[in-house]
């Protein structure tokens, strides 16, 4: 599939080095703009629809995580491209799919490309069939710790749980919340292979909870009881696995 593209940056070497990169090794990239700032950028981004933009953090008058704040919920995918590496874990938090640092690798960008690809093409699948979560869940029981013994618990009650710190929060059918002295991590590893998706480094998610998935540079999930959980961008790809 083809991926339509904005460059934002505001070094002009960089913008030709990289246009150059993509037209050679990416041919499935059609750039259809390229940005100086921030102020261009929202400008381009309002009137093309995009599958992708290429984004510098650093830039005059506002940065690539200024530009992000600014346009809040997206559809299209997001890869940094810049020369500090400083930038990594922030740009994780605000759902980057890929961070490129300069000078580019072409192996690097070609990967990148890929895996964007595979997101859009497994959105794109989503949403022409019926969803059907690959769940198995049927009398499964799990206990917790309780301060004076345990707790024995459905696992198709529960709905999603949340990380807290060295805890962990289950949230229930029922509208009640457990807290338990166990990790996320210890959770996931639990209920993964029965219907439990992790799609946030916070959240843990029973899919069979989950009525519709909406785009973005992760993405949202919609649950049965109305809550609404952001999907990482680092997370999506496995998410969307759950769904054939």
């Amino acid at each position: 599939m083809n991926l339509r593209t904005i460059i934002v940056e505001d070094e002009q070497t960089s913008r030709e080095i990289l246009r150059n990169y993509l037209a050679k090794y990416c041919p499935t990239v059609e750039v259809l703009g390229e940005a100086q700032n921030i102020d261009e950028a929202l400008l381009l981004i309002r009137n093309i629809d995009l599958d992708l933009i290429f984004l510098d953090v650093e830039m005059p008058y506002g940065s690539g995580f200024d530009l992000l704040d600014k346009l809040g919920k997206t559809d299209f995918e997001v890869v940094f491209v810049t020369a500090y590496n400083q930038y990594a874990i922030e740009a994780l938090n605000k759902h980057a799919s890929y961070y490129l640092l300069k000078p580019i690798s072409i192996d690097d960008l070609i990967k990148a490309v890929d895996y964007v690809t595979e997101l859009k093409q497994k959105e794109n699948e989503l949403q022409n069939s019926v969803l059907v979560p690959k769940t198995n869940l049927t009398d499964q029981k799990i206990t917790i710790p309780t301060q004076d013994g345990f707790e024995v618990l459905e696992m198709k009650d529960i709905i999603y749980c949340k990380a807290d710190d060295n805890y962990t929060e289950l949230f229930l059918e029922n509208g009640h919340k457990k807290l338990v002295s166990k990790t996320l991590k210890y959770f996931e590893d639990l209920l993964k292979e029965n219907g439990f998706a992790r799609i946030h480094k916070s959240y843990l998610v029973n899919v069979s909870y989950i009525t519709s998935y909406r785009k973005g540079k992760g993405g949202t999930v919609f649950l049965r009881n109305g809550k609404e959980l952001s999907v990482s961008a680092s997370k999506k790809s496995d998410f969307l696995s759950y769904f054939k």
